[in-house]
């Protein structure tokens, strides 16, 4: 890591010592001024957790509605249903570190007001699509709206909050992506069993349109940085090489991992990113600097919220097949029975925020218990309780409440403050990562077990891959510790 001094000079990004408040650029501020720090009001903070909610509730809901798209009116084929599924995240997670980057220099209001017109469009796409491709670039847009929303909300989150009030802020925050998880189960099922696919799309536009009043009345404007020079190239780059790695990612079980078309998915993907780590290095004014990956615990930050999204969402894809292709639930049922996840979501967050100071044991605890919960919910059988079940899913609704809200503030506040959209984008593209890498994983071990012979699909396969899931979890897990350090991770980092 450069020492302070040259990480000072005007190319750098990333000054040693960030301004109390952003220099303001370009227009008037809503009255009765720039937000200044404090705890934001009670409406701003339901106004944007709303939204994270909400832009994160796609990511799930599309999988419950799978069957009655298979067999709709616009035929889509295997493939068709992959990218429908697949194009929203791709788009949300490739388009992540720009859109944040983005709002920190041109508006992150503006940013957030941007990216829920882009939603709603995407949903009108998609819910009067007339064949597969319609549907796909409709999702794809949809995904390109919340890349410009999550970062924005975390960002304002963080300006409008001191640091005794940051914790409570940011683990309200996790709390509404965790539920927008949730809510995308619930919501999806409740819609594939009694109405059509279109309405979960058609019910967007004028919720999305909700949510961008309540934005303009209830979240003020938040300062710029003064370094409001836009890197198209940079942008290219990255976006690009974040949506290759994506690609072999997701398709990787479909292809296989060793086809030529994964291999050369991930090839281009480094070698973007590589070309982007040079072309930012010797730009004066670059996206962002990579440099800031020297920082020891924006790494162990970042890794750690890749971790736990890899175990839920793991656990998500198996679970509604568990549920429904073992149990014999209806869709609706299995959009309720994961309901459970959100106890620890809800309750343990206030708790863990008393713990602020110490990150290092509330963020291993909680990766621990997310790994333990997978380990005991691979035990799960046709004859399993429900209400056994249900209590594993409890362990891990636990250990993602109580380390979740702890990553985030070491992801955002390993930045200064005038980069915390830069920080949001870098967190979330983490979250993002780690689920099309905890699905594929998944997919992939659970079919090589189920194809063997004499087994029996899902129920035989099953317990495997969640246990090799887990054990993924609890490695991750003791680098994590690791690498917050001896001194708890407190601060930010020293160099």
């Amino acid at each position: 890591m450069p020492s302070p001094a040259r990480n000072s000079g005007p190319r750098a990004g990333v000054p040693a010592v960030a301004p109390a408040e952003a220099p303001v650029a370009g227009p008037a501020p809503d009255s009765p001024g720039t937000a200044g720090p404090g705890a934001p009001k009670r409406s701003t903070l339901l106004a944007l957790c709303a939204c994270v909610l909400v832009a994160q509730s796609m990511v799930a809901a599309i999988n419950l509605l799978i069957p009655q798209l298979t067999s709709s009116s616009l035929h889509p084929t295997h493939s068709d249903i992959l990218w429908t599924v697949d194009a929203y995240v791709i788009a949300f997670a490739g388009l992540l570190i720009p859109a944040g980057a983005l709002g920190d220099r041109h508006g992150r209001k503006g940013a957030l007001l941007a990216g829920l017109a882009l939603f709603a469009a995407g949903a009108a796409t998609s819910a009067l699509a007339t064949g597969p491709a319609l549907l796909i670039a409709g999702r794809g847009l949809s995904g390109a709206g919340a890349a410009l929303i999550t970062p924005a909300t975390l960002s304002i989150l963080v300006h409008l909050s001191t640091p005794e009030h940051r914790a409570r802020a940011l683990a309200s925050w996790t709390l509404a992506i965790g539920l927008g998880g949730l809510a995308g189960n619930l919501g999806g099922g409740l819609i594939g069993q009694f109405l059509s696919w279109r309405a979960l799309f058609a019910v967007m536009v004028p919720l999305a349109a909700a949510l961008a009043a309540a934005v303009a009345v209830a979240v003020p404007r938040t300062g710029r940085t003064a370094r409001a020079h836009p890197d198209p190239l940079g942008t290219v780059l990255l976006t690009a090489g974040l949506v290759a790695v994506l690609f072999g990612i997701i398709e990787g079980p479909s292809y296989g991992w060793g086809s030529p078309r994964i291999v050369a998915a991930f090839a281009v993907g480094a070698l973007l990113v590589a070309v982007f780590a040079r072309h930012a290095l010797r730009s004066p004014a670059p996206l962002f600097d990579p440099r800031v990956f020297a920082r020891p615990r924006l790494r162990a930050a970042a890794l750690g919220t890749a971790t736990g999204f890899f175990g839920l969402f793991a656990l998500f894809y198996v679970n509604s097949q568990y549920l429904q292709g073992v149990k014999g639930y209806g869709a609706a049922l299995t959009g309720v029975a994961i309901v459970p996840l959100t106890v620890g979501m809800a309750l343990v967050p206030k708790l863990a925020a008393r713990w602020s100071d110490r990150p290092r044991p509330v963020i291993g605890g909680g990766l621990a218990l997310i790994g333990l919960g997978l380990l005991g919910a691979s035990t799960a059988d046709a004859g399993t309780p429900y209400a056994v079940y249900a209590c594993w899913l409890l362990v891990i609704s636990a250990g993602t409440g109580l380390s979740m809200p702890a990553l985030t503030v070491g992801v955002v506040t390993s930045l200064p403050p005038h980069q915390a959209g830069l920080g949001s984008g870098l967190g979330t593209s983490a979250r993002e990562l780690g689920a099309a890498l905890g699905v594929a994983v998944t997919g992939t071990v659970l079919s090589t077990h189920a194809a063997r012979p004499g087994r029996h699909g899902l129920l035989d396969g099953m317990a495997p891959t969640l246990r090799v899931v887990a054990l993924l979890v609890l490695v991750a897990t003791a680098v994590v510790v690791a690498g917050y350090g001896r001194d708890g991770g407190r601060g930010r980092d020293a160099s």
